[in-house]
């Protein structure tokens, strides 16, 4: 996979954070000052689903379909142990993690600073972002730590086959614990607007392009034209996200800090489980370090997209998972740091 991943980490990438909040100050200040634009935005629905914000999310997520090269499960036979890691990390262990450290936090120790109704709202984004993992930019982290580039595409292509049939299930049972109410048809529709059919748009635009022009042109001319796209799409989602949100935030901006401790937390937890777990049964390396990753990793674009499909992109649930976003780069980047430092843990090959 010699595109843009392959060279590291892009400016926009390394600086996601940044963008986040610059993102914040530009919503707030918009929902503030210029509350009409948000408010007309917000008429254009279809099923409780925002049709501007279902446009801006596919823009974002289609191109990271397009990234995916699913013939690359055929290769799922050469390394099954670490994939069994990230699997069982993933969708056996994470969402049920979060839930718990999310719980603790947000019931037991902000009790005096989160009010019960939006504690529950929180939880509620927190347990999304907790049963959406690997979002594209594994590739990024996986390259920075020198795994296994094959072996990262394979990971990922599973992953997105495993989503369509283990979110809505974890989801619907995680927020009936939590005590909120959703309609399965709300969550079954975000789940095909958001992954079904950008998926099959970037399979199907994948194959057509790879057989008329290449692999080599699919991977260094065609993708890299939707680089731009793509920050655009995820800029202006977070923009109006955080306009919807804007009242909220001003009454409440120590909210942003209080969600973003169990998110840490629950990142660090998560990367270390799959990345011990590959050193106890001696994976190499290179394979070791993306399972680390992939299952740290939350596919904040899809749990975004389901918040706002769910609870509306005013609701605190949509919130919190825009804090997911702003914790992405930051914590991830430390994870890089940390398994290149323990490499030699790990068997040379």
């Amino acid at each position: 996979m010699e595109n843009k991943n392959s060279q590291g980490i892009g400016f926009f990438q390394k600086y996601l954070s940044v963008w986040v909040a610059l993102c914040m100050v530009a919503g707030v200040v918009l929902g503030k000052f210029l509350p009409g634009v948000p408010a007309f935005l917000g008429k254009f629905e279809y099923a409780k689903i925002s049709i501007p914000m279902a446009i801006l999310i596919w823009v974002m997520i289609y191109p990271m379909m397009l990234k995916v090269d699913f013939q690359s499960i055929k290769n799922i036979r050469s390394n099954p142990k670490g994939l069994y890691v990230t699997w069982i990390t993933n969708w056996l262990i994470k969402p049920f993690t979060m839930y718990a450290i999310a719980s603790f936090f947000f019931y037991v120790v902000f009790k005096n600073f989160i009010t019960p109704d939006l504690a529950k709202d929180y939880l509620a984004g927190a347990i999304l972002l907790g049963a959406a993992p690997c979002t594209a930019m594994v590739f990024v982290w996986s390259t920075l730590t020198k795994g296994n580039p094959a072996y990262t595409v394979v990971q990922v292509a599973t992953n997105d086959l495993i989503i369509l049939v283990a979110f809505v299930p974890i989801v619907k049972f995680l927020l009936g614990v939590s005590d909120v109410s959703v309609p399965m048809d709300t969550l079954i529709l975000s789940v095909v607007l958001f992954v079904v059919i950008p998926l099959a748009g970037g399979i199907l635009t994948r194959i057509n392009v790879v057989k008329k022009k290449g692999l080599d042109y699919f991977e260094n001319e065609f993708l890299p034209k939707f680089d731009n796209a793509t920050t655009a799409g995820l800029l202006l989602t977070l923009i109006l996200i955080f306009a919807f949100q804007s009242e909220v935030i001003l009454n409440n901006p120590l909210h942003i800090v209080l969600i973003a401790v169990p998110l840490t937390i629950q990142t660090f937890l998560i990367f270390f489980i799959a990345y011990l777990t590959a050193k106890v049964i001696k994976l190499p390396y290179d394979i070791a370090a993306p399972a680390g990753m992939i299952g740290a990793s939350n596919f904040f674009e899809l749990a975004v997209a389901v918040a706002i499909a769910l609870f509306g992109a005013t609701s605190p649930a949509a919130l919190a998972t825009t804090v997911g976003v702003l914790t992405e780069v930051p914590v991830m980047l430390l994870l890089v740091r940390i398994a290149n430092d323990t490499k030699h843990w790990f068997p040379c090959k």
